[in-house]
């Protein structure tokens, strides 16, 4: 009986492998398929295991090669091919990206250089070809943003900007645009939503400990750092003593160019500060706007709304 099994089991063993081979010669029939399979120097015994997914590849082979471009792609993944690899005899199928997508990805390297937190995507892709030149109010804050740019290049330790400005005037933008200029130099910076980072701080300060190390450094010694939107958190004496005043003493201590972008103006941002559960504290809202003075020149921005 267990010699009759045995039997049994090697005639369906021979007839799928047969089933396998007939099926693989079928598919090789088709050029794209033939031409696919050719670059992988496997025996028709090893590929024919692979025969359904190597014609899924072979389908997106044949898209690339008649491709104009990304906005003619026609395989499932925009700009992306799912194709074999031969890795000890066996086949691993993988996402490649085509050449246009590759372009886009060289292109588009130097946004590594800037950590965002809590930033929209049209504020990360910030372009200075893309600013808004049409309003005069303007034009004060792009020159000088033009000019720390040479500046920076000759001394990395030099003034910061604080762009107080109407809501939607575009301040984060303009920051972000100059950020992404640098990092094509590749000089890292970091651009954070001051209120979200902060409860972000306090939930790894509650927790993962390490967490909150990495948050808290990562900024602290960022060469170039934008406070996104500082004075519109809600004030505590942790945020405000803890967090922020460290982050701009060693700043100012290694005179680490710093940003801020506020709807207040300086004299109610310090108003801002001086404002707790523990009621009134002028003396410690008061060095902090000593440090930020100590890291910044001041623009005001106040032009229309560009978000509408």
């Amino acid at each position: 009986m267990e010699k009759l099994n045995n039997k049994l089991s090697n005639y369906e063993k021979n007839n799928l492998e047969t089933s396998l081979l007939i099926a693989l010669e079928e598919a090789l029939k088709n050029e794209n398929f033939n031409n696919l399979v050719s670059k992988l120097n496997m025996t028709k015994e090893q590929l024919c295991k692979y025969t359904s997914t190597l014609e899924e590849s072979a389908i997106e082979f044949s898209h690339c090669q008649s491709c104009k471009g990304l906005a003619n792609c026609q395989n499932k993944v925009t700009g992306y091919a799912y194709l074999p690899k031969k890795n000890n005899n066996k086949l691993e199928f993988n996402y490649k990206a085509c050449k246009y997508q590759n372009k886009i990805i060289n292109q588009n390297k130097f946004l590594n250089n800037v950590y965002l937190f809590e930033i929209p995507k049209v504020i990360k892709e910030a372009k200075m070809k893309d600013i808004y030149t049409n309003d005069k109010n303007r034009f004060e804050v792009i020159k000088w943003i033009k000019e720390f740019i040479k500046r920076y290049e000759a001394d990395q330790h030099i003034k910061g900007l604080y762009l107080y400005g109407s809501f939607g005037s575009g301040k984060t933008y303009l920051i972000s645009a100059l950020f992404n200029e640098l990092a094509k130099k590749n000089i890292k910076s970091a651009i954070v939503f001051w209120p979200e980072y902060l409860n972000k701080l306090k939930n790894s300060f509650n927790g993962d400990k390490d967490e909150f190390k990495n948050l808290l450094e990562k900024i602290k010694r960022s060469p170039l750092l934008l406070i996104d939107d500082i004075g519109a958190e809600n004030v505590t004496p942790w945020s405000r003593d803890e967090v922020l005043s460290p982050i701009l003493q060693y700043r100012m201590e290694e005179m680490l160019p710093t940003f801020f972008t506020s709807n207040l103006d300086k004299q109610n941002l310090e108003i801002h500060f001086s404002s707790s559960k523990n009621g009134v504290e002028e003396v410690k809202a008061r060095r902090i706007m000593e440090r930020i003075n100590q890291l910044t020149e001041k623009i005001d921005l106040i032009s229309g709304n560009l978000r509408k």
